[in-house]
């Protein structure tokens, strides 16, 4: 059963972020746009208490956005974290997003690589994808590589690591791990249960989903694509893989649908499934439920060190 404090936050989130169903598509998109324009620029560190002092932060544009490069003080860290920021693909990386990954910074002793990718509606996946690969790539030259994403990040973490197998990029098998919370896999949005789950999640709203999923896609052709829907391309030979979701998600029936299809494809992925909870609820503060998937997702992480 759920905690009050879990509770507590599925009810105040979506009312703190003005969740609810698309009224009008233009005017989603006016409202997105103008969110987008107010974003601070830089990474957002104000949730990491004493972030300057005990962190150091690189950021690099040379991949025609910026990408931030953490590292726990004092620590020559042996591997990176390459982690994809959710966010529906029309909002950028977030407080909560840098505090988490500081986190597996400092207790996992790793980089981490926070890539700043251009959002929907403005931009598709086909101006970033490749230039994630290549972040990945170069990652994995240097070293061994985790490779992780929340929610849209997710998708885009699975997509990458697809073309960077595909691709021949890894050669020496430096990507060691995925971790994937409550991934958007599908975009296509296609599996019967999608219905019943959005009328259970209070945070999600199918009406925008299709909505930010047409953006991303930039055409109705490239839904079903792997770079896009990656739960629908080829799952062999991909490293092992860690998925954490709760039941009160919109994308449960996507992530069913990737841990039934990884099954098929012989993949090594353990899927962790939490009923009654809510969208990413490995990464919201101050709830037991958080707590118990951090020590499930640093034994998963921990494990793929050499």
């Amino acid at each position: 059963m759920p905690s009050l404090r879990h509770q507590l936050l599925a009810t105040l989130i979506p009312r703190l972020r003005r969740a609810g169903e698309l009224s009008s598509l233009p005017e989603e998109r006016e409202r997105v746009l103008e969110g987008q324009a107010r974003r601070a620029p830089g990474l957002a560190t104000g949730l990491v208490p004493g972030f300057a002092r005990r962190f150091t932060l690189v950021t690099d544009s040379s991949a025609g956005f910026d990408v931030h490069v953490l590292a726990p003080r004092g620590v020559e860290p042996e591997r990176t974290l390459v982690w994809m920021h959710g966010g529906a693909y029309i909002a950028g990386i977030d407080p909560f997003h840098v505090r988490y990954a500081a986190a597996l910074a400092r207790r996992l002793g790793v980089r981490v690589v926070l890539p700043d990718y251009p959002l929907a509606p403005g931009s598709t996946w086909a101006d970033s994808h490749d230039r994630l690969v290549d972040v990945v790539a170069r990652a994995c030259a240097h070293g061994p590589v985790l490779l992780g994403g929340d929610s849209a990040g997710g998708g885009i973490a699975l997509a990458v690591a697809q073309s960077v197998r595909d691709r021949g990029l890894d050669p020496a098998g430096s990507l060691e791990r995925l971790l994937l919370l409550s991934p958007w896999v599908d975009l296509t949005t296609s599996t019967p249960a999608t219905r019943w789950f959005a009328a259970r999640d209070p945070w999600l709203f199918e009406s925008k989903l299709h909505a930010y999923a047409d953006w991303w896609a930039g055409s109705p052709d490239d839904l079903a694509r792997p770079e896009v829907s990656p739960a629908l391309g080829d799952l062999s030979g991909l490293p092992p893989a860690l998925v954490l979701c709760g039941t009160r998600d919109l994308l449960v029936p996507g992530v069913r649908l990737l841990a039934r299809r990884a099954a098929e494809a012989g993949w090594d992925l353990t899927y962790v499934e939490e009923p009654d909870l809510i969208h990413v609820y490995p990464i919201l503060p101050l709830i037991p439920e958080a707590r118990r998937a951090r020590r499930t997702v640093e034994d998963f992480l921990r494990g793929s060190a050499r």
